[in-house]
């Protein structure tokens, strides 16, 4: 079983961090990982994309791949050539303060995740992405919020280790936001098995 994630928003939002860090956590847990990252040339307000494939056995996909499982939009200004990619019934996690598109709800399983502002209230502007990446584990259940936790950690470079604690809150309260709301395992990534500590 292989599942599909495409991520989008604009550089600068952490896109790219957190698929590495969805993509890291899927090794850490004994799956096989595709991770494929593209994005314009500059360093801010440029398009970011990334796409990360899951599974349990050998990968099939592509690096690009033409049909997805799930996205997740942290802006909705480069959204459009994502869209058409969206399987019916796909589960489209969006971030709440930056996405003003509206999605089908009858074709699609949309989440608003208000990232943004759950970022802010942990005086952590940065970490929206790592608050929406806990979301996404606690709905799908694709990682552990713990192998995420540690994925992060290999992940930053040393140069940022100081916002190493910032971003494991972020991950935990976006993971808590999605227990509160009662959409733990809403959409499983895996079936027949629990949500992952």
């Amino acid at each position: 079983m292989e599942r599909e994630c495409l991520c989008t928003g604009i550089g600068g939002q952490g896109v790219q961090l957190m698929a590495q860090v969805l993509a890291r956590a899927a090794t850490i847990e004994g799956r096989k990982v595709m991770l494929f990252g593209v994005y314009g040339g500059m360093m801010r307000g440029g398009n970011t994309d990334a796409t990360v494939v899951v599974g349990d056995t050998d990968l099939l996909a592509p690096p690009l791949i033409s049909h997805t499982w799930s996205a997740i939009g942290m802006h909705d200004e480069f959204w459009g050539p994502l869209a058409p990619k969206l399987r019916p019934n796909a589960l489209v996690l969006v971030n709440d303060a930056t996405f003003e598109t509206e999605l089908d709800q009858t074709r699609l399983r949309v989440h608003r995740v208000p990232a943004t502002d759950i970022a802010a209230a942990l005086g952590n502007e940065l970490g929206s992405s790592m608050v929406m990446g806990g979301a996404y584990a606690g709905i799908t259940g694709l990682v552990g919020v713990d192998s995420m936790i540690e994925a992060m950690r290999e992940s930053i470079p040393s140069y940022r280790t100081q916002h190493i604690a910032n971003n494991e809150i972020a991950i935990r309260a976006g993971f808590e936001h999605v227990e509160n709301a009662g959409l733990t395992l809403v959409v499983p990534a895996w079936t027949g098995e629990s949500v992952p500590a």
